[in-house]
């Protein structure tokens, strides 16, 4: 078994089972045996696709450019070799804590020694008293996205509801398949609780240079069936106007699935509350991924962060202490998305308000935002610029001061 972490004395599990299907279950799956795990091992999941990854679904997926075999977490035939009870679909009801039993929707049951959450969380639907029509969607899942992706094709004008990182990706991608877009936000930004108003204009002119009409502080009232055409939908806005689309995409927000941990007597705030091993507090049950609330030594507070590098680090930390080796997860926040000719990453801790540091152009389409407070750096965000994020990540872990003109100074190579 690999000892890296610190190994703490404590009789090995017989069964091990993980609830959740996505990509923080398949991580946790293949630590377990990676870490030398050679009991029962089940996972439960309401799928029934194999873990995959899902920044691909808004993009390369719903372009019709990549399907699950391209975002597998694990090939079948190598999973097979893992050893893995699949319960799918099915979905776990119930955790008796006192009896380490989890309960079924089927109605199976299962006795663990070690329990782990990865349920992840759901697409937030718009208020029935807002979405009065069946011509709304959401994409969370493989097979939302696939069926989004025929509808665009098939489709000449899209509403996207929301202008954050969903909204925008599908935005693009609807652009890319020549669909035309018209998002509606109500906030006065595009992404306003992630990021600073510099970043926020940037993206908003690109998305209207690649012909999206985008609509801030639009407040939105109701989406119906159009009255003259059922088969397409109207939307009407505080101040009178309407939109007519052939159907909307709703992108606003994440709902963490916690129910099942809140009902079974574990800690919620924002998530399943867990320490930095990614364990709750009853030493048996676990949790990572996007339902999970922890300590970011980094941060300095805890966070529930929903990003691919997350749910896959987070995971490992969490599926190494199941087995008792303790590898503290402390990693720097990363993020990125790609928007037309744009790859944008955010690595680190961005205040909305944050004043930043510009290197590069961004009417280019090439720069990096420093955010540097108290003489480090604390965030950055990179438009087509991935040897100075790298760059930022080592300085930001190793915590080393840094100057603004030399930040800035494109005429000298950052080093």
């Amino acid at each position: 078994m690999n000892t890296e972490g610190t190994q703490e004395a404590q009789a090995a599990p017989g069964t091990v089972v993980v609830i959740g299907g996505g990509q923080a279950a398949g991580w946790v799956v293949k630590t377990l045996r990676k870490e030398g795990f050679d009991g029962r091992l089940v996972t439960i999941a309401d799928e029934i696709h194999l873990p995959y990854e899902r920044p691909p679904l808004s993009k390369a997926v719903l372009a019709g450019d990549a399907d699950i075999d391209t975002v597998r977490i694990v090939k079948p035939d190598e999973f097979a070799d893992l050893n893995v009870e699949t319960w799918q679909p099915d979905c776990a009801t119930q955790i008796d804590r006192a009896a380490r039993i989890v309960k079924t929707r089927e109605g199976r049951e299962v006795q663990y020694d070690r329990l782990v959450i990865a349920t992840g969380g759901a697409a937030r639907r718009l208020p029935a008293s807002v979405a009065k029509t069946s011509h709304v969607t959401y994409l969370r899942t493989l097979d939302e996205a696939v069926a989004l992706g025929e509808r665009l094709r098939a489709s000449r004008r899209v509403l996207v509801v929301g202008g954050g990182w969903i909204g925008l990706e599908v935005a693009a991608t609807a652009r890319k398949l020549g669909v035309e877009a018209t998002v509606v936000e109500g906030a006065p930004r595009l992404c306003a609780r992630s990021l600073p108003p510099l970043v926020s204009d940037f993206l908003l002119n690109l998305h209207r240079a690649n012909g999206v009409d985008v609509r801030l502080n639009a407040a939105l009232v109701s989406l119906e069936d159009h009255p003259e055409d059922a088969s397409r939908v109207r939307a009407t806005f505080a101040d009178g106007s309407t939109l007519d689309a052939d159907f909307a995409v709703a992108g606003v927000g994440l709902a963490p699935h916690t129910a099942l941990a809140e009902a079974a007597g574990l800690a919620v705030a924002d998530g399943i509350v867990v320490d930095e091993y990614g364990a709750t507090e009853d030493p048996n049950v676990f949790a990572c991924g996007d339902v999970a609330n922890h300590p970011n030594a980094w941060l300095k507070r805890r966070v529930r962060l929903e990003s691919w590098a997350n749910a896959q680090n987070q995971a490992i930390a969490a599926g190494k202490a199941v087995l008792g080796v303790k590898a503290p997860y402390a990693e720097i926040p990363w993020f990125w998305s790609d928007q037309y000719d744009v790859n944008l990453q955010i690595l680190g801790d961005l205040p909305a308000d944050a004043e930043l540091a510009v290197r590069g152009n961004l009417d280019e389409k090439r720069a990096s935002l420093f955010f540097v407070e108290l003489g480090h750096l604390r965030g950055v965000i990179a438009i087509n610029a991935a040897r100075d994020l790298k760059l930022a990540r080592k300085w930001m872990s190793q915590g080393r001061a840094v100057d603004l003109s030399t930040l800035t100074d494109t005429s000298k190579a950052l080093a």
